[in-house]
């Protein structure tokens, strides 16, 4: 089943994942530890045979002189060399084999106990090799036991998945339940209040997919009916979209990927992840149902970036929306808008590090005007819950801007992220003005198994000047699900609902459209349902995901643009992220002092909470909803509170004032959080 990731959300910093047993080096490391004990053994075996044979011959040597006719002093000499020579074979056989010391020797000859002693002290030790070598059988049939239990408990937990998923489809096919279960869009989509949250949503949306996936059938036309068909059915310009181009320009890689030499070098890695085990599970069990954003979390679960920085990331792919300015077409524009929404998450499929929650007041400033053309800046504006506004605006005729709430939970067996608030884009030259909303992310497997991320849930995105709509669905991953893993499908509409492109492809790879030729209803399927066959001419490429940098896994998997994200740079805020102690001293691989930095930090802004709310409400008793209202009464610098005329919801909005701020280098209204 599932357990997911951190771009938004709560969740690992590091996925700890099998504890209990042992590894193949482990158990290689004690058989060559009993192989070398046993080589040093055949060697002193070996040094007491040519001990004892020598030692013989010696003997021999001595006991023939001792018979020849010799004078009597030279007699005693030789006497005496004798004793030694039967001393010296005695000591050594002692201390090879652990014999008992001969009684010939005399009474106060210390040379005879020390031999003793060292007998006995060889004699332990191969008691400890026969020992180890019974042990260590043991020791493997236990692990190969343990291994085998985990084993079974893999396949029974996937057992009940395979089960709960039958269930839940015999239920949502069963008597009273709706012929089309899967959510449709609506034009009151956008106006979805802030804070809904239902209980059921949660629980049944973003789990095991329906196979249901796709409401339509793409069928590709040949390319000559392709030309004749096109021009007498479309009702849009094809300007840059004809089949000429389709290698010219949308195949060709380097024109969607423009990657020309930067003004400014930034840095291409990091220092390396330290290898820090922490159970992840030890500290999620006691957390289920709870508000992840409340739960202090030591620095081994994220990553060395905030969420401010996460955010920022989702300009990553801005080269689409340069490229989308120029498009004539609204419906083509759509599909480039599209696929710029769907390439926010490609980061996501290896990081299931969660993010720094970022203090109240901390910013992320992106001055990138020489190299990408842009400039953006956000700031966290709540702590509870947290939410973050941004903003970005682009030399080439675009402006970006959003408030996002991160709502998550944790269901014991897998977390949901569920980015609240409204994403909108504007083109300056046309005026078109589009509006949408993130997916759901569900981080899976908490429990067992290797973490791994999902992107679930469906997406309207809609052009407020012209009414053009997208409808994209992120297809969640199901056990019995035919669909490719991570898939995406969408359908561009204009106003009159006329479908004019086919959108396909996945949220960690690539994107791309065919051009609509004919649509038809096809007949009904065995289930009775009807769904749209649409002749399309081959698909164009939109976007393609970038290729990691070298030692990726050993930097968090960060993109090229996330490594220079928490680069330092001079004239920044002093509440930038950049600036902020805990996230520094982690990505240099010191997260020891790092948590302790990040428990001072949490405390110093809970000291300020309590100030401001004795400040704010004097003499007067609040309970405890009431007085995080008045904590949340907190003013952000760079950002303030409007009525969104298009949603109807109250957000943040860039009121202006930072860049001056930034080129005058007057940062005196910034408080002091770090």
């Amino acid at each position: 089943m599932a357990r997911s990731s951190f771009g938004y959300y709560p969740g690992n910093d590091s996925g700890d994942d099998d504890e209990g047993t042992a590894s193949p080096a482990d158990k290689s490391e004690l058989q060559h530890t009993l192989k070398n004990l046993t080589l040093k053994l055949d060697d002193l075996s070996t040094c007491s045979d040519l001990i004892a044979k020598h030692g013989a011959a010696l003997q021999r040597s001595l006991n023939e002189l001792d018979s020849l006719k010799i004078p009597p002093e030279s007699g005693e000499k030789l006497k005496v060399v004798n004793e030694r020579a039967t001393l010296f074979r005695i000591t050594s056989n002692a201390m090879i084999n652990g014999a008992a010391v001969s009684s010939s020797m005399s009474s106060g000859d210390n040379s005879g106990w020390v031999c003793s002693k060292l007998g006995k002290v060889t004699t332990a030790c191969r008691d400890f090799l026969e020992l180890a070598e019974i042990h260590s059988r043991k020791w493997q049939r236990a692990l190969q036991y343990e291994q085998e239990q985990r084993v079974h408990l893999e396949e029974t937990i996937e057992q009940l998945a395979k089960q709960h998923n039958s269930l839940e489809r015999a239920f949502h096919s069963g008597p009273g339940w709706s012929a089309n279960p899967s959510k449709s869009f609506s034009k009151g989509s956008l106006l979805t209040p802030k804070g809904e949250d239902s209980e059921e949503d949660e629980d049944t949306e973003y789990f095991d997919a329906m196979e249901d996936s796709t409401s339509f059938i793409t069928v590709i036309t040949e390319t000559n009916e392709d030309r004749k068909a096109e021009g007498g059915t479309s009702t849009c310009g094809t300007g840059d979209w004809t089949t000429a181009d389709n290698v010219s320009e949308v195949l060709d890689g380097a024109s969607l990927v423009p990657k020309g030499s930067y003004k400014v070098k930034r840095r291409v890695r990091i220092p390396d992840k330290p290898n820090y085990s922490l159970n992840l599970w030890s500290i999620m069990k006691n957390c289920i149902g709870r508000e992840l954003s409340r739960i202090p979390m030591p620095v081994n679960f994220n990553e060395p970036l905030s969420m401010l920085q996460r955010l920022t990331e989702d300009l990553e792919y801005h080269h689409l929306l340069d490229k989308a300015v120029h498009c004539s077409s609204s419906v083509e524009q759509m599909c480039l808008v599209a696929a710029f929404s769907v390439s926010s998450y490609s980061t996501t499929v290896h990081r299931i590090a969660k993010p720094f929650n970022p203090m109240l007041g901390e910013t992320f400033e992106l001055d990138r005007l020489e190299d990408m053309g842009l400039r953006s800046l956000c700031e966290q504006v709540s702590h509870h819950p947290p939410s973050a506004a941004h903003y970005a605006c682009s030399k080439h005729g675009w402006s970006l801007w959003q408030e996002i709430t991160i709502a998550s939970k944790f269901r014991g067996k897998y977390i949901s992220i569920m980015p609240l608030g409204a994403i909108h884009l504007e083109f300056q030259a046309s005026g078109n003005h589009y509006v949408w909303r993130k997916s759901t992310s569900t981080v899976h497997n908490i429990i067992v198994g290797k973490l791994w991320i999902d992107q679930s849930g469906d997406i309207e995105i809609v052009n407020h000047k012209t009414n053009d709509r997208c409808q994209l669905k992120f297809v969640p991953y199901s056990y019995f699900s035919k669909e490719a893993a991570r898939k995406v499908t969408g359908v561009v509409s204009d106003s009159q609902g006329k479908a004019h492109y086919v959108l396909s492809g996945s949220w960690n790879e690539q994107m791309e459209c065919s051009k609509i030729v004919q649509s038809s209803p096809s007949s009904p399927g065995s289930d009775g349902k009807q769904k749209t066959v649409y002749q399309t001419l081959p698909a164009k490429l939109l976007w393609r995901k970038y290729p990691l940098p070298e030692n990726a896994e050993n930097m968090y998997y960060f993109s090229e643009l996330a490594l220079t994200l928490n680069e330092l740079e001079g004239g920044v805020a002093p509440t930038d992220s950049r600036l902020r102690p805990d996230q520094r001293l982690m990505e240099e691989g010191r997260w020891d002092q790092a948590n302790t930095e990040k428990q001072r930090l949490e405390e110093k802004q809970r000291l300020s909470r309590r100030r401001r709310l004795e400040i704010c409400a004097p003499g007067r008793s609040c309970g405890a909803e009431e007085a995080e209202k008045e904590a949340d009464g907190y003013v952000p610098l760079w950002f303030e509170k409007r009525l969104d005329p298009l949603t109807r919801e109250t957000a943040y909005v860039y009121k202006g004032g930072y860049w001056e701020a930034k080129e005058k280098q007057d940062w005196h209204m910034c408080p002091n959080i770090f």
